[in-house]
């Protein structure tokens, strides 16, 4: 039996009345909400103060459902946001455009859907050439390891570690935003069911130890945002990466 959204919204009004008694608004999200949740599935909460000093995520338990609570005022909140939507991932902007509302500051709220609503829409535009190359290069070195005689236990290895990157490259070499985890399969059959299915097949045929379907797909999609990307990649690291101590350093 499915969790009742109406349930789940009940206690949503309960722990901002008690856990965060002051907010101005808050938002209810999730697969509850959606009604798509199972008796495993969590509620996403992102609650809203007109000032705070800084930021917080916190999980926790109430009524017996897991709660993922991300508590902002709206300027760390439009800060978070454009974090999501430079890597791709409008986590934020998602759970508040989708969110029910609650709290008493409707007409923060209302500004706040609708500017998320429209970052959603806009989508996440052409990929960067940085972010292209970053995704490229790290693509590249893994679909390099993927060639020669490699164990099965390898192959799974390499994989996993090429799934998000491989994914992000993927939809957002399309236009479209990125996920994470159980999204990625949602956001490719909703871009393409064709393309969901090869990246799918590609990643049952590695986790079985058979790397070379996942190196074609990986090579297929490298060619058409730019192609593979190994030699020219510099990182520089920022100017405060050094002990200041002297003491600490070995003599």
């Amino acid at each position: 039996m499915q969790p009742a959204a109406e349930g789940v919204l009940e206690i949503a009004r309960e722990i901002v009345r008690q856990r965060y008694s002051g907010a101005a608004c808050a938002f209810v999200a999730g697969s509850i909400m959606r009604g798509q949740g199972t008796t495993s599935s969590d509620v996403d909460l992102v609650v809203v103060f007109d000032r705070l000093d800084a930021a917080w995520r916190e999980p926790f338990v109430q009524g017996g459902f897991p709660v993922e609570a991300f508590v902002h005022d709206p300027s760390t909140l439009a800060w978070f946001m454009d974090e999501d939507a430079r890597n791709g991932h409008p986590v934020l902007a998602h759970m508040v455009a989708e969110g029910q509302q609650v709290g008493d500051d409707e007409g923060l709220a209302q500004a706040l859907k609708q500017d998320a609503a429209e970052r959603m829409l806009r989508g996440p535009g052409s990929l960067a050439d940085a972010r292209s190359k970053e995704l490229r290069y790290i693509i590249t070195d893994l679909m390099e390891d993927l060639r020669g005689d490699r164990t099965a236990a390898e192959i799974r290895a390499i994989s996993a570690s090429l799934y998000q990157p491989l994914a992000d490259l993927t939809l957002l070499g399309r236009g479209v935003w990125s996920g994470k985890g159980k999204w990625v399969p949602r956001l490719l059959h909703k871009q393409d069911s064709e393309l969901a299915v090869q990246f799918d097949e590609a990643f049952r045929a590695a986790a079985n130890g058979q790397g070379s379907i996942l190196r074609a797909f990986t090579e297929s999609e490298l060619s058409r945002n730019g192609g593979a990307f190994f030699a020219g990649d510099r990182r520089q690291a920022p100017v405060s990466a050094r002990r200041t101590k002297e003491s600490d350093l070995p003599t």
